[in-house]
């Protein structure tokens, strides 16, 4: 049985894979079977409605970190797993569902709504310009490729996929963290990008042999790619 990690503070970036053009046939991930009420609780289902009143990637109290294993999101490596039962208990919207949060990265689905954004409808609220040089300053150059010259404009979108236009004026106007943020500036998404995942160190179980842990993969991080270049 996989045990609850036991989550260190330092954090690291490993590249993953570099996307161009991504097709517009990506379909939204099957739902899963609902999983069993939560050992000696019972859970109540919300009124709130899952990528209408709260974001589809946003976690709930009913989905608690179960351990770490292999993921679909991140081929070869391992990954913070998460229970899914999302609509039921209460919505925690200062944290995304790990596996939500990574799928929504890998095949462009909006945070909101959970469907997939096509070429021409992904937006962005909260990401912001930067150079690759300045995210090589930051000491995150092992995620960029080498041919990526410094003065490449891309768009940090962090840990938030792109929406459509029409989810993201809905967030912008209904969400009071989101309605505060005076930097808020919706822009169109690049049509490449790269992702990478943000790493994790996590300890064994105190009943498992003592051994070194590969890293694990928590979220997946994400970066437009333009043709702008700022050679300030």
């Amino acid at each position: 049985m996989l045990s609850r990690p036991q989550v260190k503070a330092r954090w690291t970036v490993g590249a993953l894979s570099y996307v161009e053009d991504e097709p517009d046939d990506v379909t939204p991930p099957r739902r899963r079977p609902e999983r069993p009420a939560l050992r000696g609780v019972t859970l109540q289902p919300s009124r709130l409605r899952v990528g209408v009143d709260v974001p589809w990637v946003t976690s709930w109290t009913s989905e608690p970190v179960t351990g770490v294993g292999p993921c679909l999101t991140t081929p070869g490596a391992l990954a913070v797993r998460q229970s899914e039962r999302p609509g039921f208990g209460r919505p925690v919207y200062s944290e995304n569902h790990h596996y939500r949060q990574r799928l929504s990265v890998l095949r462009m689905l909006c945070p909101m709504c959970g469907r997939a954004t096509a070429t021409g409808d992904r937006w962005t609220l909260t990401a912001r310009r930067r150079t690759a040089g300045a995210l090589r300053a930051q000491g995150l150059g092992g995620a960029l490729p080498t041919t990526l010259a410094d003065s490449r404009v891309l768009i940090d979108a962090g840990a938030i996929a792109p929406l459509h236009k029409a989810c993201a004026e809905r967030s912008a106007g209904q969400c009071p963290h989101l309605s505060a943020d005076e930097d808020l500036d919706l822009r169109p998404f690049a049509a490449r990008w790269l992702v990478w995942p943000l790493w994790v160190e996590v300890d064994p179980p105190p009943s498992a042999p003592a051994q070194d842990l590969p890293p694990v993969a928590a979220f997946l991080q994400l970066c437009g790619v333009t043709d702008a270049h700022d050679r300030r």
